[in-house]
């Protein structure tokens, strides 16, 4: 059978529109298996958080004060806490919490970042200079340390937590795009929207900004970890969320009173599902900058 046979035949029959999607999944999988598995840990507490009504068999804030520290059993499956609250429901409402941190607190630190990575890297001279040295002047401080001020001073609510972890993870986004923008401002396409007579912010957003973002969206699953892994310090330190609320980080804080006593399930189950959560974001992370880096793909 000719060539020109078989690509007839191919257009004749094409395949479904559901097994062309499978075959896309399964070709990414085969380039990034690992980011291929820290979707699907994603994925599942995405499930969990969003359908936390449904899954979990008792009210996350309700108090059994007959069942306090209660260990692991048919009723409770992870125990119950200090205040007789049950572990099992309280993990899966903390993923709320977890990507209603991470996720806001990205996006802020991209609209911040990426448009100071832009024109410090397009104009660069005494502007670039000024606008690094404030980036750096973020990056030189411990990030908890700093987080951990900030919040104790502004106020210990959620929205607080995410604009300080947003606008302190905001210069590696701006850093990203920063390197990007001074290898691209000098190309053909950048210098003919000069000549074409572009205004400034068209040549930043149009022409340079789809160019230069692929390695500050390859960081944001990375950055989303950080932001977990950070917020959950805050609680434990007790700056952050407050129990009774479930988080995760302030769920640890109250277990680790009781672990010398043996009842170790308070503090167990949180920490294992903040640690599974952290390590999904990175191996997606991982995954993205396999796919989004031409040299990572063409060595693999």
């Amino acid at each position: 059978m000719s060539d020109a046979t078989q690509t007839e035949l191919a257009h004749a029959n094409p395949l479904p529109v559901r097994a062309r999607v499978w075959n896309r999944f399964v070709g990414i999988f085969r380039l990034s298996p690992t980011g291929a598995i820290g979707l699907f840990i994603i994925l599942f507490f995405a499930l969990l958080a969003i359908f936390s009504a449904w899954i979990m068999p008792h009210d996350p804030i309700a108090a059994y004060t007959d069942k306090v520290l209660h260990p692991p059993s048919a009723e409770f499956w992870f125990g119950t806490d200090g205040n007789g609250m049950d572990v099992f429901s309280r993990v899966i409402y903390g993923a709320k919490f977890g990507f209603g941190i991470a996720i806001p607190a990205v996006i802020l630190s991209l609209v911040i970042g990426i448009p100071v990575g832009l024109i410090a890297g397009y104009r660069g001279g005494l502007l670039d200079e000024v606008l690094m040295r404030f980036v750096d002047g973020l990056r030189v401080f411990p990030s908890i340390i700093l987080a951990l001020a900030v919040v104790a001073a502004t106020g210990q609510s959620l929205l607080n937590v995410i604009l300080v972890l947003g606008v302190l993870d905001s210069p590696v986004f701006a850093r990203v795009v920063r390197a990007e923008v001074l290898g691209l401002r000098s190309s053909n396409f950048v210098e003919s929207a000069v000549a074409a007579g572009n205004p400034t912010w068209r040549i930043l957003f149009v022409h340079l900004l789809p160019n230069a973002i692929q390695g500050a969206m390859a960081q944001t699953a990375v950055r989303a970890a950080w932001a977990v892994r950070i917020s959950a310090t805050l609680a434990f330190l007790g700056v952050g969320i407050q129990a009774p609320t479930p988080e995760w980080g302030a769920m640890i804080r109250q277990g680790a009173e009781y672990m010398v006593s043996g009842q170790w399930w308070v503090a167990l189950y949180p920490g294992l599902a903040l640690i599974l959560l952290v390590f999904g974001l990175n191996l997606f992370g991982d995954g993205l900058q396999d796919l989004m880096d031409p040299r990572r793909r063409s060595a693999k």
